[in-house]
């Protein structure tokens, strides 16, 4: 077992070998009454501890219920994708692609009814409430790509608007779009040179933006295993791919940035002078020498680049130098011009008021580290008041709390704090799914 393995399976990235269910969550401070339903959230938990990288992890959802000023339940289940139950590949001995097998362990979002497990090296897989697997959704056998685990929500049509990136083959990306009762309508493949690691994209309400960075697929390494199949290539260059929405098998324009990259995007909007602005944690590379490890020396920070179609150019510009990952709005705002983000910084989260570059932080304290938080809204009205929700684990009791914030106020101490049963490993991205 390499020492890289040895520390994912260590302190709270060490996986959890019980599915538990547990009810009435002893609670501090008030649960608001308006929240009902379900907080989710993804993230690799290997059943076998020789998974050779922790992105590779079998997906593991851990969900708290709340409902009339209570914490109802909390249960764990594992995604049990085609990996999980019988050991299925990505790749058979002839490099033919399995899009079900796939360990299901990045994001959990909601879509036209259905509760979907992601991870965008496969397709998604289908939960039940109780976060039992149904099976994997290839969108009535129209999907044939893998699907990214950041798709959009349009807040205005309802459409779900996603893409699948190919490791081997060409079409190396394909952007998809399906309306708002689920069914696939789109799907059409964009040209780039190379399989490059397309972990997300952006969307406003008149463009889809895509992020061709020079982190780019290596077959010795997936050949080899035990590590992502990555590395930077100094020679790739970095664009940004701009798509018009009302013209989705027409031209994507593309526009050369300095090189870097991005796991995750704050927003994009279409600003009133016709430019495309996009927010983005940008790191100056990722995984030079090898896809194991993010190098710690080259950290993701807020910046905000400004597409001009007219010139062909785009403006970059730093806008804060504390390192964070995680960055989230109210979804309801996705492609608008959403006034303030948050993103995840160390053992705070950190408030950005987009327009003005200022910030405020709830920083939970020493040994306390939180995960992504996501957006719980109190009311219909899109960026109005809401809560922050995040899992935040304690090292000095080795258990995990769902923290409640007022998103209006990170100042202000914690809302609610629900004690969970249990502890919940560093994960990704997940969801508060609203009754």
């Amino acid at each position: 077992m390499s020492e890289q393995t040895r520390r994912r399976l260590a302190g709270n990235y060490a996986p959890v070998t019980d599915e538990l269910t547990a009810y009435d969550l002893p609670v501090t401070g008030r649960i608001p009454a308006e929240l009902a339903g379900w907080y989710l959230r993804n993230g690799p938990n290997p059943a076998d501890a020789a998974s050779g990288h922790w992105f590779f992890g079998d997906g593991m959802i851990h969900g708290v219920r709340l409902e009339h000023g209570r914490a109802v339940s909390y249960r764990n289940r594992w995604v049990r994708t085609r990996s999980f139950t019988d050991g299925a590949r990505m790749f058979d001995e002839r490099n033919h692609r399995d899009l079900a097998a796939g360990p299901a362990n990045t994001h959990v979002i909601r879509h036209a009814g259905r509760t979907l497990a992601l991870v965008e090296t496969a397709l998604p897989y289908e939960l039940t409430c109780d976060l039992d697997t149904k099976g994997p959704h290839d969108f009535g056998g129209r999907l044939h790509s893998a699907m990214t685990a950041h798709p959009k929500t349009c807040p205005v049509t309802g459409e779900l608007h996603f893409f699948g990136y190919g490791m081997l083959d060409a079409p190396h990306l394909t952007y998809h779009r399906a309306d708002a009762a689920g069914e696939l309508v789109i799907s059409r493949p964009v040209d780039v040179p190379a399989p490059t690691m397309l972990h997300d994209f952006n969307l406003t309400a008149a463009h889809v933006v895509f992020m061709d960075l020079p982190v780019v697929f290596d077959v010795e390494l997936a050949i080899a295993g035990g590590t992502m199949p990555y590395r930077w290539d100094d020679g790739y260059g970095a664009r940004l791919g701009v798509l018009r929405r009302d013209d989705p098998y027409g031209e994507v324009r593309w526009f050369g940035i300095d090189p870097c990259y991005v796991f995750h995007p704050l927003n994009a909007y279409d600003a009133p002078d016709g430019t495309v602005v996009v927010y983005v944690m940008r790191y100056p590379e990722l995984w030079r020498r090898t896809g194991d490890t993010v190098d710690h020396r080259q950290e993701a920070v807020l910046w905000k680049w400004t597409i001009d179609p007219v010139t062909g150019t785009v403006r970059e510009e730093q806008c804060d130098d504390r390192p964070g990952e995680f960055p989230r709005i109210d979804d309801r705002l996705t492609g608008l011009d959403a006034t303030h983000g948050h993103v995840t910084c160390g053992n705070s989260l950190v408030r950005y008021e987009l327009a003005t570059g200022s910030a405020t932080a709830h920083d939970f304290g020493p040994g306390r580290t939180p995960g992504e938080a996501a957006f719980a809204p109190a009311d219909d009205v899109a960026g109005g008041p809401g809560w922050l929700m995040t899992y935040v684990y304690d090292a000095a009791t080795d258990r995990s709390d769902l923290v409640v914030l007022d998103a209006g106020d990170l100042t202000a101490a914690p809302v609610a704090t629900i004690h969970l049963p249990a502890r919940v490993p560093y994960g990704f991205h997940g969801n508060w799914l609203q009754d």
